[in-house]
């Protein structure tokens, strides 16, 4: 499917282990990792991928400002899963059917500010307790599927209840 997720500077090799199995239950075109995020080959992502690292399409960027470029000449769609003024709710928003590439932060800092001034849209997770945030991992598995959902790739799109 045309969706990419491309890694800032994420610096846990479980998280990316983990949004690697992600992609490949969700049959995600491609995991791009940025900067010092951890990549194959590399033994910690396979802790949390299992053998999903071997199954998802990879490739690496030395900034992720350089993979956004690559991926807007490609006529991707790319949105930033970022808090700020100007983001909005993830299930409100727009995914194209031609193609979307989700940016996931940094687990302290997040997308980078250079990298959210060049996106084409944010999108956040609405978190109602203490935490303005999820895990990085976890965040990548909600929004991924829910563009999916938006696709019709899930199958059924029933509004009635499950019982």
């Amino acid at each position: 499917l045309p969706l990419v997720l491309v890694l800032d500077n994420v610096r846990s090799a479980y998280n990316v282990g983990s949004i690697f199995r992600t992609a490949d239950t969700a049959r995600i075109a491609e995991v791009i990792t940025c900067g010092f995020t951890p990549h194959p080959p590399h033994p910690g992502l396979e802790k949390t991928g299992f053998s999903a690292v071997a199954h998802v399409p990879t490739r690496h960027f030395e900034t992720t400002l350089a993979a956004v470029a690559a991926l807007r000449d490609e006529g991707v769609h790319v949105a930033a899963m970022e808090t700020t003024e100007r983001s909005v709710n993830f299930v409100s928003a727009h995914f194209p059917r031609s193609g979307v590439a989700l940016v996931l932060g940094n687990e302290e800092v997040g997308v980078d500010t250079a990298v959210l001034a060049v996106v084409d849209s944010m999108v956040e997770i609405p978190c109602l307790g203490l935490k303005n945030s999820l895990n990085v991992a976890s965040a990548a598995s909600v929004v991924a599927f829910e563009v999916l959902r938006q696709w019709g790739a899930l199958g059924a799109t029933s509004s009635e209840p499950v019982v």
